[in-house]
């Protein structure tokens, strides 16, 4: 609780918003009431960790006696599971139905360094579905559920962000930079995966080995007061904050994300797999947020093939993010990413606050078997990879998204918008949204932006190409 209370003060002080401002932009669609939680574990009924021989000496490796806790309250119709003071080494846990897993003050749950203490399951990673490594803590195929508490998840990721480096140094020589990250199996540090009515408040997480946290085909799910610090130890490798995949009514607020990633990201399935899932990621709020370091304070993609659509986020700051407000897609992933409203954001020393991109990564996103490979002979990942997809349906949109009271100081490079011939950029509307910095930056293949106070202040004038009328007398400064 003080987590969420110290960062809303934060936030709306940093912010400089008042209430009349926040009312004229934010939007009010009815579906945005229906984000979130309906319910929490009401049952009263505590089961303490250490009744089932859970030891706190961060030596004894308590799995088993974590789980016996939390399978006893789930059969008893729920409850809550908690811990004495301590550091409790475990590998994955599952969440059960009506459990609240508490982790309170003066309690560290420390992530096991060998990965076979993560029991492998069928999941999606990056965007596609494969047998991986469960996370630290996972809530699956749950009802009525939550992970709160005011002490500590730490993944100790770092044996594994060492162990992606190494296999870096092998595959990529080898062109095989599109597979590496699905091969090196890393733990996420939270997963809640087709669940419905889900908390997490509250809770500091360090250091995962892989995503921070991933909402995955779930609905209902709230997230709120978490607090993220990924680089700790080094630079964690895709040590993504949030992300939200394929999954709807999802509310996050109150949040603080430090990590070596997309800090609050929206996802929705990698090529034709993700075609063939096609599970849209919709209806989410996400507000009152924080992101540091990072790679966008927010974030939609790059895997788009079921959609983004119907997102809001509002009095959002980044402070020294690497970028600010990022889509990217590829032209084998397809997806429709649209009504999109993003409103009272700050960003101060972000590096690139505003970037477009159909054609980001090739070397990982586009998947190439080199010579030398049977391809019968791959594992199926690779074969789901590799399956091609016909151009109409990998070619993404994006469109109809909403900027409105949203400032940028202290950047490198204001503006990145990089469309395609076969996919502009579309019916962007921009607000009272002034973006300055050392370069003014580019803008291609874009067209029907409507502009109600749009600036670009820099030394020079964004190079265009292929845009309409409308973006070539906006004001540069």
């Amino acid at each position: 609780m003080k987590h969420r209370i110290l960062l809303v003060s934060i936030l709306l002080s940093a912010i400089g918003l008042g209430v009349k401002a926040q009312s004229t932009a934010i939007p009010d669609f009815p579906w945005m009431k229906d984000v979130g939680s309906k319910t929490f574990p009401a049952c009263q009924t505590v089961y303490n960790a250490a009744d089932y021989g859970a030891k706190g000496d961060a030596v004894v490796m308590n799995t088993a006696a974590i789980q016996k806790a939390i399978d006893a309250a789930e059969q008893a119709g729920g409850g809550t599971v908690t811990f004495s003071p301590g550091i409790y080494l475990t590998g994955s846990l599952f969440v059960g139905d009506n459990v609240n897993f508490n982790i309170p003050k003066g309690t560290t749950l420390i992530g096991s360094q060998d990965i076979n203490d993560y029991k492998k399951i069928d999941t999606r990673v990056a965007g596609v579905e494969m047998n991986w490594p469960s996370a630290l803590v996972n809530i699956i195929g749950k009802k009525n559920a939550a992970i709160s508490g005011d002490g500590v998840i730490n993944g100790r990721g770092k044996v594994f962000w060492d162990k992606y480096w190494s296999m870096r140094k092998e595959y990529d020589p080898k062109g095989l930079r599109w597979i590496v990250d699905y091969d090196c199996e890393r733990p996420r540090g939270i997963l809640v995966a087709n669940c419905e009515n889900v908390t997490v408040r509250d809770i500091v997480l360090y250091q995962p080995g892989f995503w921070s946290m991933h909402i995955l085909y779930s609905k209902y799910v709230t997230v709120d007061g978490v607090i993220i610090s990924n680089n700790i130890e080094g630079r964690g490798p895709s040590t993504d904050g949030i992300d939200i995949d394929s999954s709807e009514y999802i509310l996050v607020q109150n949040s603080n994300i430090n990590c070596n990633d997309d800090n609050f990201c929206l996802k929705a399935g990698r090529d034709s797999d993700g075609l063939r899932v096609n599970r849209p990621c919709q209806y989410v709020v996400i507000r009152d947020c924080l992101a540091g370091h990072g790679d966008g304070l927010f974030t939609c993609g790059s895997e788009t093939s079921g959609g983004i659509r119907n997102i809001v986020a509002y009095n959002m700051k980044g402070l020294g993010t690497k970028y600010g407000l990022r889509f990217k897609s590829t032209c084998q992933r397809g997806g429709v990413i649209e009504d999109i409203y993003l409103c009272n954001i700050e960003m101060v020393g972000v590096r690139d606050p505003f970037v477009v991109d159909l054609n980001w990564h090739p070397a990982y996103s586009t998947s190439k078997l080199p010579a030398g490979y049977d391809a019968k002979k791959v594992p199926s990942h690779w074969t789901k990879m590799l399956t091609p997809v016909d151009l109409k349906q990998g070619t993404p949109k994006f469109r109809n998204i909403n900027f409105i009271n949203v400032t940028a100081t202290g950047a490198q490079t204001c503006v990145r918008v990089n469309g395609i011939e076969s996919s502009t950029v579309d019916n962007f509307l921009f607000r009272n949204v002034s973006f300055s910095g050392q370069k003014a930056g580019n803008i291609s293949w874009a067209k029907d932006w409507k502009l109600d106070g749009f600036s670009v202040n820099a030394p020079d004038k964004p190079v265009m190409e292929h845009v309409s009328d409308e973006l070539r007398t906006a004001s540069y400064k």
